[in-house]
């Protein structure tokens, strides 16, 4: 599920932890205890002048005053429903989420009901949002929470590991706005705040290496409850404020502190080695369409090769059609067991 996670994603922050002050929406009096944040640079702050317990403080009282109110975000919102949240947020906008991330609740608010969920009404439900394997890893993930783990999500990083698609940020998220402790969740937002703020850079590199890692972990507050809800505001502050694309650097709760801004906002360095990532024309908008046919299809009932083909055809650009685009769309599909036949290819359904 991490894998599907990219420089487009905008629309995550997400903290609701079960458990007072562990929460990163816990009460204000928990902002003040902001505790120790490492080692002192010449600034009297871990990593640059982000650092420290001012930075944390700034940060923090910042969120609780513009937070968005998302669904998950909310009390009572269990564990296993923020990792909902995170992954249909991955890559996704926060407008289109909300919806399918709530009649998903009203349909399987827990591993068990998904584990035992057709996959067919799994993946209509999961709709628009975009990469639906992630719905297929998040059954899969259902599945082995039900059976190894009595249906109980784990609060251990190593046993959220070993779910099926769960990756390092989708752990450090879960451990953080989940359960309210100290773990690094470096999504885009969050990865950009901070190559603005402590490293000087208008964006981070296209890959997550260990000096950007190692910064971000020296930033983090030690302690639990002051580190989950750091977490959430940063992340928040890049969704916001700190965007990709015109930063409202003058609403930033850290502009007197930030390099990139004390620099004159350079370029990005890294623009040369960045891929932009297409949708009109490639394989993806194709299998798109194709997806799009069989989820409006009565249920049970397959659908002729040629209407699907037809459909996925209407994703070649103007003048430079693809003649073994469709096909590759429909057997990509079947091999990630998206869409299943029962007569050799003559009509395909929903598995």
């Amino acid at each position: 599920m991490d894998g599907a996670r990219g420089s487009g994603t905008l629309s995550r922050g997400i903290a609701q932890a079960p458990g007072g002050a562990g929460s990163p929406m816990g009460s204000a009096d928990s902002a003040g205890s902001t505790g120790s944040t490492g080692s002192t640079g010449s600034a009297g702050c871990p990593g640059g002048v982000t650092g420290g317990e001012d930075a944390t403080s700034e940060i923090i009282a910042w969120y609780r005053h513009h937070a968005r109110d998302l669904p998950w975000r909310r009390p009572g919102t269990s564990p296993w429903a923020i990792l909902v949240s995170e992954v249909m947020s991955q890559q996704t906008p926060v407008a289109r989420v909300i919806p399918a991330w709530q009649e998903w609740q009203r349909r399987w608010p827990g591993p068990a009901e998904l584990a035992a969920a057709p996959t067919a009404d799994v993946l209509r439900v999961w709709g628009r949002l975009g990469y639906p394997r992630r719905a297929l890893r998040l059954k899969e993930c259902a599945d082995a929470v039900v059976v190894e783990h009595d249906g109980a999500l784990p609060a251990q990083r190593d046993l959220l590991l070993a779910l099926p698609g769960v990756g390092e940020y989708t752990a450090g998220a879960v451990m953080a706005f989940a359960y309210g402790r100290r773990a690094l969740a470096l999504d885009t937002n969050v990865r950009r705040v901070l190559a603005r703020s402590a490293g000087g850079e208008a964006l981070p590199a296209p890959h997550l290496g260990r000096a950007e890692r190692d910064r971000a972990e020296r930033l983090l507050p030690h302690d639990d409850a002051t580190a989950a809800q750091w977490s959430v505001a940063v992340m928040e502050l890049g969704a916001l404020v700190c965007v990709a694309r015109e930063p409202d650097c003058g609403a930033c709760p850290w502009s007197q502190r930030c390099a990139w801004l004390a620099a004159g906002r350079p370029g990005d360095a890294h623009a040369g080695r960045r891929r932009t990532q297409a949708w009109a024309g490639t394989d993806r908008q194709a299998r798109g369409l194709v997806m799009a046919v069989l989820r409006e299809a009565p249920e049970g009932r397959g659908v002729v090769a040629e209407v699907l083909l037809a459909a996925a055809a209407r994703a070649a650009r103007r003048g430079s059609a693809d003649a073994g685009q469709p096909g590759r769309a429909l057997a990509g599909l079947l091999a990630d067991g998206l869409i299943a036949t029962d007569d050799a290819g003559a009509t395909y359904r929903l598995p």
